[in-house]
């Protein structure tokens, strides 16, 4: 893939010094905030980036037609009341350029990047059970010891490598959607293939549609999606939510998945045939992922899902006029939202061009990449460009692509060979002082990710506070109560629709990847007061010793 251009303007860069309180692994939305709250307590600290600028998945997604699918007032920091007030944005829904000139008036309005090594890629992390340090190494051969290790490494940002035989023999270019070059690719009149159609590939192909002289989309799995019908954001639609800002965001915190708008108290099967075509109509018709909240059962209850996904699969049929071509994009084989359900501008709409052309991989699959373009069933296709859109390995890619060894030498990958295990997304037993911020565990991806976000900065800064005022020098989970949340996450995903499905967030686009449905379902507003639980019990279900809790263990 095409290497990055560098971002980072220059600036005065801090002292570096090789033993610090805490290293911090990434610079996107987790690390930037991260960076405030610890210069605010007072903490020496290092903070490692692997791009050359800031934004973390916004950086490094710059596919075309690459959009946020969480309403842009709703998808920014809510810290500090003045930068809400004065960041404008221009969409419903945000373009990543946008987003990403977003995250870069953050880093220059609060003096960041000073604190951030670019271009380091954090490599080996291993803790020393003696000194109760992490040792921390980077690819720039440095060595670097701090007592606390924070992972913000984010969810989707190890982009899943294409795994095709003759890949290396291809003569033109590839492209992957989450590693896209940021000085951008010219397709005009190309021959261009398209292998994927999960999220980026529904947001990119009606753009690379219009520039390509033909594009040939190969599909494995159909997913279901929902017009965004983004548009100008109005003065007067801003202006009603800056006027309570404080108050929404609020609500967002406590709701299901960290987002203000109205859900329906309403069963889908409670209400005539006519009414609930009526109301997925209207939410059809405003557009985005609000549409999965039309009833408060459609994440739970089959038959109430089932009146879902039959709109949604009636309405592809009657946008694509190739009936064969629209049978193949209905998605028929899991429930409606168990995989990420996407937001598009025109994604069904394009294969009504002359252009562009579907072939199921499923009755045709890809054999080989050739030097022109690739064999799929008995057909040789030639292009001039391949874009793999082949996803991420989720929530636990990055992480386990860093050695990483805890207690006893242990590293993560053992520890998480059956899947990831962790007390609340937070800390896994055998592991002390390394913090994930949005783990697995945790609500994550099924969450507005900001509002995520905040949370988990907020609760492991102030846990490190609590910490450093008690003399604390090591904090574990303790593995009793990491099985107990791991059970009780299972419990709750078991009880809804979404392991039926063989998504990303069962890991099952990785093969040999343990299928364990990895974000926490129970809610955003449960999540957080489970948190805030723990942390007013003294950290309950974590192993404290140095300072006081060794005082503490002493008199008992």
């Amino acid at each position: 893939m095409d290497a990055q251009t560098n971002d980072a303007p220059a600036v005065r860069q801090e002292a570096r010094p090789a033993q610090v309180d805490v290293v911090v692994v990434g610079a996107g939305f987790s690390g930037l905030y991260l960076i405030l709250k610890l210069r605010k307590l007072g903490l020496s600290f290092r903070v490692f980036e692997a791009g050359s600028g800031v934004g973390g998945t916004w950086y490094w997604n710059r596919y075309p037609g690459a959009r946020c699918d969480v309403e842009s007032m709703q998808y920014s920091y809510s810290f500090d009341e003045d930068l809400q007030q004065e960041w404008k944005w221009s969409e419903t829904f945000a373009p990543q350029p946008e987003i990403l000139d977003y995250a870069n008036h953050v880093a220059d309005r609060f003096d960041l990047r000073r604190s951030i090594e670019f271009e380091t890629r954090v490599t080996a992390a291993h803790y020393d059970a003696a000194a109760r340090r992490w040792r921390v190494e980077t690819d720039r051969g440095e060595a670097v010891s701090a007592r606390f290790c924070i992972m913000a490494t984010g969810c989707l940002s190890a982009p899943r490598a294409p795994e095709f035989p003759g890949l290396e023999s291809f003569r033109g270019e590839t492209y992957h959607t989450g590693a896209w070059p940021h000085e951008g690719v010219d397709l005009s009149g190309k021959r261009v293939a398209v292998i994927g159609t999960g999220s980026s590939a529904i947001q990119a192909i009606p753009v690379i549609a219009k520039e390509a002289g033909h594009l040939t989309v190969f599909q494995r799995t159909p997913n279901y999606s929902i017009p965004a019908r983004t548009k100008p954001l109005t003065p007067e639609y801003e202006a009603e939510w800056k006027s309570n800002y404080a108050e929404r965001r609020e609500i967002a915190r406590h709701t299901a998945v960290g987002n203000y708008y109205d859900r329906s108290k309403l069963s889908a099967l409670d209400v005539s045939d006519e009414e609930r075509e009526r109301i997925f109509k209207d939410r059809w018709a405003v557009g985005g992922t609000r549409f999965m909240t039309a009833f408060k059962d459609l994440a739970v209850n089959q038959a109430a899902n089932d009146t879902a996904a039959d709109f949604v699969r009636r309405q592809i049929r009657e946008i694509v006029k190739d009936p064969a071509t629209a049978e193949l994009l209905a998605a028929k084989d899991y429930p409606i939202g168990t995989k990420r359900i996407c937001a598009d501008s025109g994604y069904f709409e394009t294969y009504n061009r002359p252009n562009v052309r579907l072939v199921d991989i499923n009755a045709h699959p890809i054999r080989e990449i050739t030097a022109e373009g690739l064999v799929a069933g008995e057909e040789a296709h030639g292009f001039d460009v391949i874009v793999f859109a082949t996803g991420f390995d989720a929530m636990t890619g990055t992480l386990l692509r860093i050695d990483i060894r805890g207690r006893g030498g242990e590293t993560l990958a053992d520890a998480w060979e059956a899947g990831p295990r962790t007390y609340l997304g937070l800390m896994t037993a055998g592991f002390p002082n390394m913090f994930m911020i949005t783990g697995p565990g945790s609500p994550s991806v099924l969450s507005n990710m900001m509002v995520s976000i905040e949370q988990h900065v907020d609760w492991v800064t102030d846990c490190l506070d609590w910490l450093r005022d008690r003399g604390v020098e090591e904090m574990e989970a303790t593995l009793e109560a990491q099985d107990a949340w791991v059970e009780h996450g299972n419990e709750v995903a078991y009880k809804t629709l979404y392991p039926s499905a063989a998504s990303w967030y069962m890991g099952a686009n990785i093969e040999g990847k343990p299928r364990v449905f990895m974000p926490y379902i129970g809610g955003v507003g449960v999540y957080r007061e489970k948190c805030d639980a723990v942390a007013a019990a003294g950290y309950e279900g974590f192993r404290l010793a140095g300072g006081a809790a060794d005082k503490e263990a002493a008199a008992d």
